[in-house]
């Protein structure tokens, strides 16, 4: 293995904080709220339909970006084998923040109001896209210390908690993103 491919895991995870230090300063950049237009920070804040999701430092999509880590560990242990735990956490967070940041630009929220339910969806605080990028670096290190099967399970248990309560979850997300499907919007408001 190349010397070059080591890196630490306190290294990595600092490279990974500062990296999460400078989206948020992009989001910022961008516009985006410091924190919740109400004037509160919220452990958890469970009403989806609200202009207080995704606004605070816990919500339903938290679990989300929890799966985000799961499954960029498992991609970079399949494709990136070599390159080592912490250059993959960096890999990872880098793919997170970037999300992050497009996540929140007008066009993605724009589209986010036109196909979903979300029609009180403004974009994520500062505070909840840096929390939601720390909830990837969790999901990360849970796939690093789970057994493979343990991480399957948590995986489905976390999109079926979800899609019960929410009826929405990951993978309806990205479904929701790419091709959305007015059969499941309806579903999901409940009509």
């Amino acid at each position: 293995m190349p010397v070059g491919m080591i890196l630490s895991h306190k290294a990595s995870l600092l490279i990974s904080f500062a990296i999460i230090a400078c989206a948020a300063i992009i989001l910022l950049w961008m516009g985006r709220e410091p924190i919740c237009t109400c004037g509160e920070v919220k452990l958890w804040h469970g009403v989806v339909i609200s202009s207080e999701n995704s606004q605070h430092l816990t919500d339903w999509y938290t679990p989300s970006h929890i799966l985000h880590g799961l499954a960029f560990y498992g991609l970079t242990w399949l494709f990136l084998r070599r390159a080592g735990i912490g250059i993959r956490l960096v890999i990872a967070t880098l793919i997170e923040v970037a999300w992050e940041i497009v996540e929140n630009t007008d066009t993605i929220i724009n589209h986010y109001r036109e196909a979903t339910i979300s029609l009180d969806y403004f974009g994520d605080s500062v505070l909840n896209s840096v929390s939601d990028c720390l909830a990837m670096v969790v999901g990360f290190h849970l796939a690093r210390l789970l057994p493979v099967w343990a991480s399957v399970v948590l995986f489905i248990l976390a999109e079926t908690v979800t899609f019960y309560f929410i009826r929405g979850g990951l993978l309806l997300n990205v479904l929701m993103l790419l091709w959305p499907l007015e059969v499941v919007k309806n579903w999901q408001s409940g009509s």
